[in-house]
């Protein structure tokens, strides 16, 4: 018991600390969170979590087939992943605030989710990071050890999320249309970057 703790634990750590570093995810949650509210901002960051439960998953129980079949397509996936932070910046830059927090509209909650998980699963890359990540982690002789593992990694994912789109979505009240405009153009200038950056490193 308290050894499958202590892999929870590690897996929780792991989580956290490929969800804290500020990317295209984070920026998009921040920017949805202040200007469409905190469950949206949170189902964001979701996507992104549920995204990183997949790829450790595949590290966690050596899915080798599939690692090789994502790292020999890396080309494809990240022009698909690149085009489509090219078209989420843009979009989030000519995108004008709404006047009030009520006009979120609740189809929107699912899209947010997909948006987040379809950016972060187009970068095969991340699985490289896990599975380098795993090899020193996975020394617990316990027999379910993958599957806590990963349980612990979608956990800390998630909590950085949560913590992140709700300690945000506390400011959000103090934000006029004004504010919630620029918010929009310096986010959409932000993913843009990344996404022509993802392109130049082609």
């Amino acid at each position: 018991m308290t050894e499958t703790l202590l892999l929870f634990l590690r897996g929780f750590l792991i989580g956290i600390s490929i969800a804290a570093p500020v990317g295209p995810i984070g920026v998009l949650c921040i920017r949805r969170t202040l200007t469409e509210g905190k469950l949206k901002g949170f189902l964001s960051g979701m996507g992104a979590a549920s995204a990183d439960m997949v790829y450790g998953a595949v590290a966690a129980f050596g899915l080798t087939m599939i690692t090789d079949v994502l790292v020999e397509n890396k080309f494809w996936f990240r022009v698909i992943g690149g085009c489509f932070l090219l078209y989420l910046g843009i979009k989030t830059f000519l995108e004008k605030p709404a006047d009030h927090a009520a006009q979120v509209k609740q189809s929107g909650y699912f899209g947010a989710y997909l948006s987040t998980f379809f950016l972060t699963i187009t970068n095969p890359m991340t699985i490289l990071s896990f599975a380098a990540i795993f090899a020193g982690t996975m020394n617990i002789g316990t027999t379910n050890s993958p599957m806590v593992l990963v349980a612990g990694v979608f956990a800390g994912s998630a909590s950085w999320w949560l913590a992140l789109s709700f300690g945000v979505g506390l400011m959000r009240d103090r934000l006029t249309t004004v504010h919630m405009a620029w918010i929009n153009r310096i986010s959409g200038i932000i993913i843009t970057a990344f996404g022509v950056v993802s392109l130049l490193q082609l």
